[in-house]
């Protein structure tokens, strides 16, 4: 049993058997992610670089569901704490059907203006032909993805995170067993590892929803709710969420389009070390999701100390974790840059991101804590700015200004100190936080009676 107490001696062990279930599914779907981008390394350099500049349109993709995600799971588990369970399936509905919609309209503009999107971020005519084949499948993908995470939200409503942890495996599995079979065996390429997404992702979709509507937790009969203001509820939390959210993919978009002039195989080199990097920040993903009920209730109780001892306790973990994984990077990027790329320049380019870009992914997740941490303090604003910072002013002038004075190589030195700034940055600015917060605490107190 899991002691929940505000005045509980050991945070961390409840935060740790809060944080490993959802481990597991964030896990896998991390490590099909790394294996397609393994399979089609093993393509060519250009398959590799379509890849490339596909990943921040799939981080902008995925930051709208998020948000979307964000605001089913504080709307539904609200109405569900009224004790209104009807209003709870109807909105489901509601969340379920705008998402889908959204996420759908989306991809058909990502798709029409496909061409103009890969000229923007630097690419070449010649991806043309593999864009086009890729990209079709790959937004049918998202789709299914994002509407598969709206069904692990509501399920999230509801306090069970068995089914969407099981789901994610099983899901990547499934993945992972295709990819080879999709894209080798019945040569369709590249295509073929969107395709096995797609199967994935819809075997994962029928199932969920399936205990959904077994469990009475969503109905598409709308008719007695009243949508307007449905829909203005849950847009307050989704649109925020939503500009949060969206921001590192606007600032992947950039980043991309500066490494697309050192060329094809330095983007392909990129894609590679951006999916590494997502593999190598899944427990700090998995801690910002176990973190907030804990804040939050801390903060409830008026206990600023408890918060402060919970964050510290969560940054020296993620700092010693980040470091141990960069020494292990290094340690096999050897042998790593052959099994992710075929291509010698890529091979090389990979194997000097890996030099450089792990050591500083300590910085970037206690970024990633800082902004989880005032979300959940009720401080948003300094979450958003916080984002703001370190994406326009630490990460992206860095990397900039390191490639224009040392080449790739440089880039990646700058996109290195960048994010050991942002950091320090999000570390002090959560510090001002917390003053405010012990200010709060303090004002709240009552008066010491007159003797």
């Amino acid at each position: 049993m899991i002691n929940t107490s505000v005045d509980n001696p050991r945070p961390g062990r409840e935060l740790f058997h809060l944080t490993w279930p959802m481990l597991f599914g964030v896990m896998a779907l991390m490590s099909y992610q790394l294996v397609d981008s393994a399979f089609i390394g093993q393509l060519g350099v250009k398959p590799l670089a379509t890849l490339g500049f596909t990943v921040p349109l799939q981080m902008f993709i995925i930051g709208v569901q998020v948000g979307i995600g964000i605001a089913t799971t504080a709307v539904i588990s609200r109405v569900l704490g009224a004790d209104d369970p009807l209003r709870a399936r109807r909105l489901s509905g509601l969340v379920v059907l705008s998402g889908a919609v959204l996420i759908a309209l989306l991809a058909v503009v990502i798709w029409f203006s496909r061409h103009l999107i890969l000229a923007m971020m630097g690419g070449s005519d010649e991806l043309h032909p593999l864009v086009d084949a890729y990209w079709a499948p790959w937004l049918l993908a998202a789709w299914l993805g994002a509407v598969l995470y709206f069904g692990y939200s509501l399920c999230r409503s509801h306090g069970d995170t068995k089914l969407p942890g099981a789901m994610m495996v099983i899901t990547s599995l499934i993945n992972v067993a295709l990819d080879p079979l999709f894209i080798f065996t019945f040569d369709w390429g590249i295509a073929g590892a969107a395709w096995a997404t797609v199967a994935a992702f819809g075997t994962g979709t029928l199932v969920v929803y399936s205990r959904l509507f077994a469990r009475q937790w969503l109905t598409f009969l709308l008719s007695n709710l009243d949508l307007k203001p449905a829909l203005t509820q849950i847009g307050s939390i989704a649109g925020p969420a939503m500009l949060s959210q969206l921001m590192p993919p606007i600032a992947a978009m950039l980043a991309t389009g500066f490494v697309a002039t050192f060329g094809e195989a330095a983007v392909g080199a990129w894609g590679l070390g951006s999916r590494l990097e997502f593999f190598s920040l899944v427990t700090v993903l998995a801690l910002t999701m176990a973190m907030p009920p804990m804040i939050g209730r801390y903060v409830g109780a008026g206990r600023p100390d408890r918060v402060a001892l919970l964050i510290w306790l969560a940054v020296r973990f993620v700092i010693l974790l980040q470091l141990g994984i960069a020494a292990v990077w290094l340690l096999v990027s050897g042998l790593v840059a052959p099994l992710l790329a075929s291509d010698p320049a890529v091979q090389a380019h990979l194997w000097d991101f890996l030099l450089r870009l792990p050591v500083s992914w300590s910085g970037l997740g206690v970024c990633m804590l800082m902004v989880s941490a005032c979300n959940a303090m009720g401080l948003p604003m300094r979450a958003l700015i916080i984002s703001i910072l370190r994406l326009f002013a630490c990460f992206l002038p860095l990397l900039w200004v390191g490639g224009q004075i040392g080449g790739l190589n440089g880039l990646f030195t700058g996109a290195m100190l960048g994010n050991i700034a942002a950091g320090i940055t999000s570390w002090a600015l959560y510090k001002r936080g917390m003053a405010h917060l012990n200010r709060q605490a303090a004002q709240s107190e009552p008066e010491p009676s007159a003797s």
